[in-house]
Parts: structure tokens; C-alpha cells; sequence
């Protein structure tokens, strides 16, 4: 789990395409545990098999160097994100995942992409910098203004929503300090971004419908009719939760 705290900006060093895979390797520090954190008791150097959220993609790390680390992109993470707008070069969002004893400075993010929007204006305001981004309707469902999503992997509050069926967007605000630290400063208007909508707000959205409906399917089978075996009604509950 991550809070969508960008704690480093990564560089790609190095992609190697294996038709529907990849591989990726980041020039990177701080999230490789180099730089001593006396704040900190409990950190300690990243190792394989830990992860890393890259411009909001859960990878495993599967091997490190001094000031590198490598991660297998499987072809559903090719499918569902923005991976494929990357280069040797590039800039990413780079976060490791949640210590138990952190702040939780963000938002709950799974590093799992809900999928790609795309940037449609970019604008100043004062001391800030307004992003407008189109997202499809599935995505545009998920989404409640002045409630929170991970761009990029940065957590953001939605400042406004326009669900209009078919041409849906959101915008967000964004302060000095956000766009001096993340790669989100490199965004411009036709560039794809990762999206993942709130975790709390999707199982919601769940239970008030496809999920809701199971639910109550599930109930109604697994009464208490005189006589019914209890062993029987679990299993018939169980498999209802399988469905979800």
C-alpha cells in the first residue's frame, strides 16, 4: 500500500521490450535506501522483492545496484497504464510502499491502475497550476470532487468534475511544491497520465450496485429455513463472495 507521497523522482535508464513484457531500470537513491534517515529508526536498505510504485504502478523490485533498480512490467500493467509513453530518459514518480509506523500523509493507493486519462489544458492560476484531464466514464464514476486521486501516483484532490457521459474529465489544482518535486511539471496537454480513483469510494461503488445486488442474492439463499444445515448456507455465502 502507498500514500501517494512522491518521495523521489526517477530517471528510466533502461527498457527492455520482450514482445508482450518488460523490463525497467531506474536510476534512483532515495527509495533504495541510500541516504541514512536519522528520523527514521526503522528504515533500512530496499531489497528484492519490495516494492515501488512508479508514476503510481506497484512493481516488485527484482534486482539492485548502487543507484539502480530493476522491475518486470507483465503485459496487464502494459495494458492498463501509460508504461508505453516511457523512455530511456524519462522522468518518474517514485514511492516505496507504506511502513507501518509512517505518516499517512496522502491517500489509501493500491498501485493499481484504474487506467489512463489524458491531459486536455494546463494553466496558472496565482501560485498554481490548473490540470484538466479527461477520463473515461468507467474511470469518471469513481471520481468525487474534493475527494482524492492518484495521478502519476500523486495523491490530488479533485477540485472540479464534469461527468458528461462520454466526455468526462476532472481538474485539479496543483501548488508550487507538488510540481517542483514530481514529474507531473513535465505533463503537457495531450500526454497520457495513470489514474486510480479512491479505494473506499470503489468497493462503495461496488455495494451499491453489481456488489449490492449479490449481497442480497446471497442473503435471500442462505436463510435460516427450519431445518437448513448451517455447513450448507456457508457454502452457498461463500461462493456468493466469490462472485465479487
Amino acid at each position: 500500500m502507498f500514500t501517494g507521497i512522491i518521495e523521489e523522482v526517477g530517471i528510466v535508464d533502461q527498457i527492455r521490450r520482450g514482445g508482450e513484457f518488460a523490463k525497467l531500470r531506474i536510476r534512483a537513491r532515495t527509495v533504495l535506501g541510500r541516504i541514512p534517515d536519522p528520523a527514521d529508526p526503522f528504515a533500512r536498505p530496499t531489497k528484492p522483492g519490495d516494492s515501488i510504485a512508479v508514476n503510481g504502478i506497484c512493481l516488485t523490485v527484482t534486482d539492485l545496484e548502487h543507484d539502480h533498480f530493476t522491475a518486470d512490467v507483465m503485459p496487464e500493467t502494459l495494458r492498463r497504464t501509460a508504461f508505453n509513453r516511457l523512455a530511456p530518459g524519462s522522468r518518474v514518480n517514485l514511492e516505496r510502499a507504506m511502513a507501518a509506523n509512517g505518516r499517512f500523509g496522502g491517500h489509501i493507493v493500491s498501485g493499481h491502475i484504474d487506467g489512463i486519462g489524458t491531459v486536455r489544458s494546463r494553466r496558472r492560476e496565482g501560485n498554481a497550476v490548473w490540470f484538466n484531464i479527461a477520463a473515461g466514464d468507467r474511470i469518471a464514476a469513481g471520481i468525487v470532487e474534493k475527494g482524492s486521486i492518484a495521478i502519476d501516483g500523486i495523491s490530488l484532490t479533485v477540485a472540479e468534475i464534469r461527468p458528461e457521459p462520454g466526455n468526462a474529465s476532472f481538474s485539479v489544482s496543483i501548488i508550487p511544491h507538488t510540481l517542483a518535486e514530481t514529474a507531473l511539471a513535465d505533463r503537457e496537454p495531450g500526454d497520457p497520465v495513470n489514474l486510480e480513483t479512491d479505494m473506499l469510494g470503489k468497493y462503495v461503488f461496488h455495494l451499491m450496485g453489481e456488489g449490492g445486488a449479490l449481497l442480497k442474492e446471497a442473503s435471500e439463499e442462505t436463510g435460516s429455513p427450519a431445518g437448513a444445515d448451517p455447513r450448507e448456507q456457508d457454502r452457498k455465502l461463500k461462493e456468493m463472495l466469490m462472485r465479487f
